[in-house]
């Protein structure tokens, strides 16, 4: 009985092999090459042209109008009228960069020079020359940020009340919370999965509610599912490079010592916390700087307020990891970081808020949010995967539902939800 060769392909010559791979290819580019020049062969006729405009940023600037708009239709489309006003509009003059033919997913700016008044409701219309008509509506007018340093202190100085000093003060408490028993340590991981089960499922909802926003083609849903994935396969990956980078050289486990998930490095995994916090806090960052950008200074009042109170315990979960009882072996030094570790993860949580108020204010995209909030979701839930691994690892799969660790979830969860009640967006 003849045995079946290692490799298939030694019976073909390798002319033949390369032959099979890129003839389907060609095939599939000639098919679309006899559409286009063809068509289906049908000669039926759309009853209205298909257009779409998609306002990706409107900025008012003195004695203008200037809207940035994006055709998400299939086919180029030219602007014809623009309309300003609110109860009653009017057409207005115009100027459109780089021409009013806009090809499909091109963007173009439209320039209205418009005397609008502070405070004022607008609404903003574009006419295309099949008569087709796409609006957009301006609460209230208010001058948008120009890029300058008196702009950039103000809108960092929220992004410092939000997120860097409420988690400095979350890990302020790390002496206090070392001194508690050691069954305090398993409580306050659990409470950690639950206050990142909560900011992670809050991402999840925001992400789909900008996805409305987000161009058609660009496709909102779908950059969720990138980021979400993209964050958890990027912490496993930095995780398992962090191994190989152990064991080149030489502190990899000991036969005495089982060895360890990377993720269960206390420091690590106080470092994926903080990851995890601070891409949601840059999500936080965009909303508030968006609210003021636009105006509605009372709104964005009430989100640094409440985004304040929301972050304080965030501090609390990224140093939860490192009150972990000293270890007798080597690696219990893990347990008590330096100073410089507690300063860079507080800045990696807590820094990218501003980062996200002066990106609101300026280019608020809800494209970019989208995937920056889906980003932290991802990261929030690979961490809270991770926590529960280790969980079982040193207390076994039944101790995770003890009183301390239901209770310690139960009360991460009713943090998040009652501090979130003050945050009025």
């Amino acid at each position: 009985m003849t045995e079946p060769t290692e490799n298939n392909s030694k019976s073909f010559s390798r002319p033949a092999v390369i032959a099979s791979a890129l003839l389907p290819v060609a095939a599939v580019v000639g098919i679309i090459l006899l559409f286009l020049s063809r068509g289906t062969g049908l000669s039926l006729q759309s009853p209205a042209p298909i257009e779409n405009i998609a306002f990706e940023r409107i900025r008012l600037l003195p004695g203008e109008i200037e809207a940035h708009v994006l055709n998400t239709g299939p086919e180029p489309l030219t602007i014809a009228q623009v309309q300003v006003g609110w109860t009653n509009r009017a057409n207005w003059e115009f100027e459109v960069e780089p021409s009013p033919t806009i090809s499909r997913l091109e963007r173009a700016t439209v320039r209205i020079p418009y005397p609008w008044i502070p405070g004022e409701p607008y609404e903003v219309v574009l006419i295309t020359a099949n008569s087709l008509l796409f609006t957009h509506d301006i609460e209230i007018a208010a001058e948008t940020p120009r890029l300058s340093a008196e702009m950039f202190g103000s809108f960092a100085l929220p992004g410092i009340y939000v997120g860097v000093l409420p988690v400095f003060l979350g890990i302020g408490w790390l002496p206090f919370l070392r001194a508690l028993p050691r069954r305090w340590y398993y409580f306050l991981l659990s409470l950690t999965s639950g206050l990142l089960v909560f900011l992670g499922v809050d991402a999840l909802q925001e992400a789909l509610e900008n996805s409305a926003d987000v161009p058609g083609p660009y496709q909102g849903v779908g950059i969720i599912l990138i980021g979400v994935l993209l964050s958890i396969g990027m912490l496993y990956s930095v995780s398992g490079w962090v191994k190989r980078k152990q064991q080149n050289s030489g502190a990899g486990p000991t036969p005495e010592s089982p060895p360890e998930s990377p993720q269960e490095s206390p420091l690590l995994l106080a470092y994926s916390i903080a990851f995890g916090i601070g891409v949601h806090n840059l999500g936080e960052g965009l909303a508030i700087g968006g609210a003021y950008a636009l105006g509605e200074f009372a709104a964005g009042t009430m989100l640094v307020l409440g985004f304040t109170l929301h972050n304080l315990t965030e501090g609390v979960a990224v140093v939860a990891p490192l009150i972990a009882p000293q270890a007798p072996s080597e690696s219990g030094a893990a347990a008590r970081p330096r100073w410089i570790h507690l300063l860079w993860l507080g800045s990696l949580a807590g820094l990218p808020t501003i980062a996200g108020t002066l990106l609101g204010a300026m280019a608020f995209s809800a494209t970019w949010a989208v995937l920056f909030l889906a980003i932290g979701a991802g990261a929030a839930f690979q961490v809270v995967i991770e926590i529960t691994r280790h969980q079982i690892r040193k207390q076994g799969a039944g101790a995770m539902f003890t009183a301390h660790n239901l209770t310690g979830f139960a009360a991460g969860l009713a943090i998040m939800y009652v501090t979130g009640l003050f945050v009025t967006i």
